[in-house]
């Protein structure tokens, strides 16, 4: 079975999630549902469909974050050397033809979120920057091609997903 590494914070989100989907999403659309059935002819009723539609993405979601929540490991970040880009590092870049600067924190694959500057332990750049220290440069193969980079600072911080 795989395993699926994150932090507390990812899991304490997903699990969160789960339980609001299992204990408030679902039993309110199965009520709609209800309600739509008995406003008549199922082929002409718009609400009907949408309440069942719904209700099976919803079941599709639980599904899914359960198989999340059965494969998850657990790691903290915060009792991890932060030395060395590892899993749970927050890592400050630039990119050494443009100046430009980015801050990314490597995390599991289901807290990844890459506009807020999360990325996923298995994404390209974090592969290429894990091990990797404070003033290390690397030239990163990237899908938009090659990037060389300055490693400025790496250390921990808190995650607020």
């Amino acid at each position: 079975m795989d395993k699926e590494p994150m932090t507390r914070v990812g899991y304490e989100k997903i699990t969160g999630e789960l339980e609001f989907l299992k204990n408030k999403e679902r039993p309110e659309t199965v009520v709609a549902l209800d309600e739509a059935r008995q406003l008549g002819d199922l082929k002409e009723n718009a609400e009907y469909h949408a309440a069942k539609d719904k209700l099976a993405l919803i079941d599709a979601q639980i599904a899914e974050l359960g198989s999340v929540i059965s494969k998850a490991v657990i790691i903290d970040p915060e009792n991890l050397p932060h030395d060395r880009v590892s899993f749970g590092s927050t890592v400050h870049l630039v990119d050494v033809n443009t100046d430009e600067e980015f801050t990314y924190a490597i995390v599991g694959g289901v807290e990844s979120n890459a506009e807020k500057g999360f990325i996923s332990f298995n994404s390209p750049l974090a592969k290429q920057l894990l091990g990797k220290e404070e003033g290390d440069e690397l030239t990163a193969s990237l899908p938009g091609g090659e990037t060389a980079f300055e490693i400025l600072s790496v250390g921990y911080r808190e995650l607020n997903l």
